[in-house]
């Protein structure tokens, strides 16, 4: 098929990237805030698995191309097949004229296929806008930062929201290399795809937010959380996916679909008080090793040189919004705290977001560096290299042999036989 691909979201590089691969004619027309060369350079882009590599693979092929910009859309003949519309919620206004010039050059049965996060009921507004020249059907982006390349090419479920069989047949044939194994797709209307996709996120961000809060229950009752968290994981009415306690979460796309959720709410007229209790649990979570750090030394925390491993809001990713580290980063400054900070990606993010403060000093190489004449480590993000430190290294660079483990990665004994005291999230333990 011929596919015109536009944004410059990870879900747009994504789709031109693997629906090239499968042997379609793919044209990409990044939006005009971030263009293919910047987009090339971007930390978060190259640390997504396999993408700049197949993006290059297929540039190589002849499979895929980049228009410079809207203008060169009058390059195009009357046979674009499938336009990818992958555009941020800020975005959504800039459909329009696209779409004006867009038109001319499609092919007859030519399909819309909205994967931006935008409002419910925007994907029958954009076929509004093709004045007859076609269908729009919603797909709802669902990737995964960090793996945004397995999630695309190896679904676990595709939402198609779509009232129109030919435009399904077309899809489906658009998708047909990624649904061999088992039906991933499952076909509802538009609306229905669009809210789904929202559910989901504040289905995942209320069990985070309840779990967090056990956590906070079990640590005022001197209760291990983990054996908590472990006998309701083994009822199988819930399961123990997202049910691991932490210091908050964070992300471009989870945290805007919750925000997006809750103004679907309040635009329908019905305001909803578990969705603000859940942003507000997550928000407030994200305070929760600096509250740790405050009381274990009393509040005297003018001067006090801290090590945090861990700025990414999740693993595999260099991306930092809405990450809990810049709420600790900035409570930390607040109280005089010298902050001495290590992640292997998200660096130049950070340091693009809060500047060059004076008492920031940052690491990307060797995280011990990070925890010389440090007080105490913080945990932020689980990285796989943080899993199993050498502790013997650890503790003599520790000051006050404090461990905050905001992600619940170490064993408590453990940590507190190697002579450090350990606070995680609804877990501790003192050296013996």
């Amino acid at each position: 098929m011929r596919i015109l691909v536009h944004g410059s979201e990870l879900s747009a590089a994504t789709a031109a990237a693997a629906l090239s691969w499968v042997g379609h004619k793919v044209i990409w027309l990044p939006h005009a805030a971030a263009s293919w060369p910047q987009l090339a350079a971007s930390d978060w882009l190259l640390r997504e698995p396999q993408l700049i590599a197949q993006l290059n693979d297929s540039f190589a092929k002849g499979s895929l191309r980049v228009l410079e910009s809207a203008d060169s859309l009058a390059t195009l003949h009357n046979d674009i097949e499938i336009l990818w519309l992958a555009l941020s919620p800020e975005q959504r206004g800039d459909c329009d004229q696209l779409l004006g010039d867009l038109v001319q050059h499609a092919a007859e049965g030519f399909v819309l296929i909205n994967n931006s996060t935008f409002p419910v009921g925007e994907t029958e507004r954009l076929e509004a806008s093709l004045q007859g020249h076609g269908t729009a059907v919603a797909l709802p982006d669902l990737l995964e930062e960090g793996r945004a390349w397995d999630t695309f090419s190896r679904p676990s479920r595709w939402l198609l929201g779509c009232d129109d069989e030919e435009a399904t047949r077309r899809v489906r044939e658009l998708l047909r290399a990624f649904n061999r194994r088992s039906e991933v797709i499952q076909r509802m209307p538009r609306r229905a795809a669009e809210l789904t996709k929202l559910a989901i996120n504040g289905m995942l961000a209320t069990r985070i937010s309840y779990m967090n809060e056990i956590a906070g229950l079990a640590d005022s009752l001197d209760v291990d959380v983990e054996f908590v968290r472990r006998g309701m994981g083994a009822d199988s009415r819930i399961g123990y996916e997202y049910l691991y306690p932490g210091c908050g979460f964070g992300g471009p796309n989870f945290s805007r679909d919750l925000m997006r959720l809750a103004d679907v709410q309040s635009a329908s007229g019905r305001h909803s008080a578990l969705l603000d209790q859940v942003l507000d649990i997550n928000e407030h979570k994200k305070e929760t090793l600096f509250r740790k750090l405050w009381a274990h030394f009393h509040g005297q925390l003018q001067g006090r040189t801290v090590a945090i491993w861990g700025a990414a809001f999740k693993p595999g990713t260099a991306r930092i919004d809405h990450a809990p580290v810049l709420t600790l980063l900035r409570a930390l400054w607040a109280q005089g705290v010298h902050v001495r900070l290590h992640d292997p990606s998200a660096i130049h993010a950070l340091l693009a977001e809060v500047g060059e403060h004076p008492l920031l000093e940052v690491f990307e190489d060797d995280p011990y560096l990070a925890c010389q004449g440090a007080d105490a480590l913080l945990l932020v993000t689980e990285w796989k290299d943080y899993w199993n430190p050498d502790w013997p290294r650890l503790v003599s660079l520790l000051g006050e042999k404090l461990l905050l483990d905001g992600r619940n990665i170490f064993e408590p004994d453990w940590v507190a036989s190697q002579g450090l005291y350990y606070r995680g999230i609804g877990r501790r333990a003192d050296p013996r």
